[in-house]
């Protein structure tokens, strides 16, 4: 992978919001045609994560339905990088979901969301969780 894009993807909790965010492109469950949202995008042990705040969400039907999307950079350097979608739907990941909202819980992020984000567990009752997997070199 290109060193750029490693360092795009090498966010921390002290990243800012502009270094995490970027589009996805889905393929829509129902319709077949591709979707670009703007979304952030965590990093847990070396592992790149999608969530959100709970609440049902087309890109997580989209992904469920159709797990191959694009993952579009935006910030330190433009890329689209093709991924697949992993579910996290196993309840021993939750170390994952903790980082996450411990990640969201930074100071750096309060002038983006209300803090402290919710607990732990209505996080994972409420929120889709997805692993980024990446399918080609960039």
């Amino acid at each position: 992978m290109d060193e750029r894009i490693e360092r795009a993807l090498a966010i921390t909790p002290e990243s800012p919001a502009s270094a995490r965010t970027i589009d996805i492109t889905t393929t829509g469950a129902k319709t077949g045609r591709p979707r670009r949202i703007e979304i952030w995008f965590y990093r847990v042990d070396g592992e790149i994560y999608l969530t959100t705040q709970p609440a049902v969400r087309s890109w997580y039907a989209n992904l469920l339905a159709h797990p191959e999307f694009t993952f579009h950079l935006r910030h330190g350097v433009r890329a689209d990088l093709a991924a697949r979608a992993e579910p996290v739907l196993d309840p021993a990941r939750r170390r994952d979901v903790r980082a996450i909202v411990a990640d969201l819980n930074h100071p750096r992020h309060s002038g983006y969301l209300a803090q402290p984000v919710e607990p732990v567990e209505e996080w994972m009752q409420g929120s889709p969780l997805v692993h980024v997997r990446f399918t080609d070199d960039a």
